[in-house]
């Protein structure tokens, strides 16, 4: 027999039994059953959520183990590239760099008299005027100061 044959038959012979007690038994007993149902029903609803949070656990868990690992994949294709990248870029700036100073060659062993020629046109630091070589409006010029026409020497005098 299976267990669910030994049930029904359990049952059956329960029903019976409950048909032929008094009145007053019968209450006490079906509030006995209902406590008994009730508590099993918990118990068996507890440990069905109990596994399924366990699965689910479970399952969070060996997803994150896969994306750490997805991370960890990626930042390493990441850093490659980019030291790909840079190693570029620092070619590049030694070509600029090479072509800066080729330009400099170029521009410094032009002619002396074009050399000479550039130098005095342009002005040194210590040649620009400062802030106290500037005249201040008390140095400037009146109208009383102006001479006339009155104030100039003729041949004769």
């Amino acid at each position: 027999m299976d267990k669910k044959d030994v049930e029904k038959a359990a049952l059956k012979a329960g029903k019976k039994i409950i048909d032929h007690t008094p009145e007053p038994v019968k209450k006490k007993v079906e509030e006995k059953v209902k406590e008994k149902a009730k508590e099993k029903f918990v118990e068996k609803t507890e440990g069905k959520l109990q596994e399924k949070a366990n699965e689910a656990s479970e399952k969070l868990q060996e997803t994150k183990e896969k994306n750490a690992q997805k991370v960890h994949g990626k930042g390493e294709d990441a850093k490659e590239k980019l030291q790909d990248v840079l190693l570029s870029v620092k070619d590049k700036l030694s070509d600029v760099k090479e072509a800066g100073e080729n330009f400099q060659e170029k521009v410094s062993s032009s002619d002396d008299k074009e050399k000479s020629k550039n130098k005095r046109k342009i002005k040194g630091a210590n040649q620009i005027k400062k802030a106290t070589d500037i005249k201040s409006s008390t140095k400037i010029k009146s109208s009383n100061d102006i001479k006339s026409s009155t104030d100039l020497k003729t041949m004769g005098s």
